[in-house]
C-alpha cells in the first residue's frame, strides 16, 4: 500500500503543477489578469503582466483610446500610473465594456483581440494586445488599437 499511496500522490502533485501558475497562464488569461489588476489598483500584478520597455518604446500611437496622439512615458512609474488609480488609461478603458475575443498564437508571440464598446455613441474599438513570452511568461507589450467601428 505504501508505494501505491505514494505513486498517487506523485501523479496528483505532477498534476496540480502542470496546470500552472502565473507562468502557464494563457494569453488570453493574462489580458483577463491585467484588467483585473487594474480594477484593484493592483500596481505590482499590473507591471508583472507587462512588459514594460517595450510598452515605453511605443511613441507611434496612444493606447488609452480617443486620443489623436501618442503619450510618451518618461519612466515605468509614468506608464504604471496611467494604468491605475486616476490614470487616463484606467478610466477611458473602465468607461467602456469591456469584450476579450479571440486569441492567435505564433510561436512565442499572441494576439488577443478586445473590443471596447462605448454604451452612449455606440462606438466600438476594436484591439489586439500583444504578447510575447518573456522567460517563459507571456507578457503584454502592445495594446495596439485597430479601428473605431
Amino acid at each position: 500500500m505504501g508505494w501505491g499511496l505514494l505513486g498517487i500522490i506523485a501523479i496528483l502533485f505532477m498534476s496540480v503543477m502542470s496546470c500552472g501558475g502565473s507562468d502557464g497562464d494563457t494569453p488570453r488569461e493574462v489580458v483577463i489578469k491585467l484588467f483585473g489588476a487594474m480594477e484593484r489598483n493592483d500596481r505590482p500584478g499590473v507591471e508583472f503582466l507587462l512588459d514594460i520597455p517595450s510598452l515605453m518604446a511605443n511613441t507611434d500611437e496612444d493606447f488609452s483610446l480617443q486620443s489623436d496622439s501618442a503619450r510618451v512615458w518618461h519612466s515605468p512609474d509614468d506608464l504604471l500610473d496611467d494604468m491605475v488609480g486616476d490614470g487616463k488609461t484606467r478610466e477611458r478603458w473602465f468607461a467602456h465594456q469591456r469584450i476579450v475575443g479571440r486569441t492567435e498564437i505564433h510561436a512565442d508571440t499572441a494576439f488577443v483581440e478586445i473590443s471596447f464598446i462605448d454604451k452612449t455613441t455606440d462606438t466600438q474599438y476594436y484591439n489586439k494586445f500583444g504578447l510575447h513570452l518573456v522567460e517563459g511568461r507571456w507578457k503584454i507589450y502592445s495594446f495596439r488599437t485597430m479601428s473605431g467601428l
